[in-house]
């Protein structure tokens, strides 16, 4: 008893996972890849990352507003090409990578939306002195209902060692 965009309707193969991080420029995201990336290798399934950056809010000149575009997501690109290098070295496949823009947490259920090959949500959590989690938080809060797939939250200080003894 789903609607439309719920699990029931989503296909799946068993061992086919596909395990979309969502990612930021901190080592808590790269813990959460890691984590997705050593999954993906050990059951055959694959990474999917997805980061989301926020539209830029200057809206008295156009060409200013565009260039501030174009530099937030060349910036996105490198991050998502650096977390990518780190899934290929444990996975041995290239992840899809995703840029979306808008309000986090939307545009994370907008790519779940868009890609039903995704089974699980990954986020990294920052250690409770970091002050973020401001996605974990929003996730918990806001997506109870309208989450289709297993969030999974990874302790983002976990070591490599730990990793693998989870994965």
């Amino acid at each position: 008893m789903s609607d439309a965009k719920g699990a029931a309707s989503r296909p799946h193969i068993a061992g086919a996972v596909t395990f979309l991080v969502g990612v930021a420029d901190d080592a808590h995201s790269r813990t959460a890849a890691r984590f997705a990336a050593l999954r993906a290798a050990r059951s055959g399934g694959s990474v999917a990352l997805v980061h989301v950056v926020e539209p830029p809010d200057f809206q008295h000149w156009a060409a200013v507003e565009d260039l501030m575009r174009e530099e937030t997501n060349d910036t996105a690109e490198v991050l998502l090409a650096s977390i990518a290098k780190e899934v290929v070295a444990i996975t041995g496949t290239e992840p899809s990578e995703h840029i979306r823009e808008g309000r986090i947490g939307e545009q994370i259920l907008g790519q779940i939306d868009d890609d039903p090959s995704i089974n699980l949500l990954v986020v990294g959590a920052a250690p409770p002195d970091a002050g973020k989690g401001s996605l974990i938080s929003w996730l918990a809060g806001q997506l109870a209902g309208q989450l289709h797939v297993p969030l999974v939250i990874v302790p983002g200080d976990l070591t490599d060692e730990q990793l693998r003894d989870l994965t």
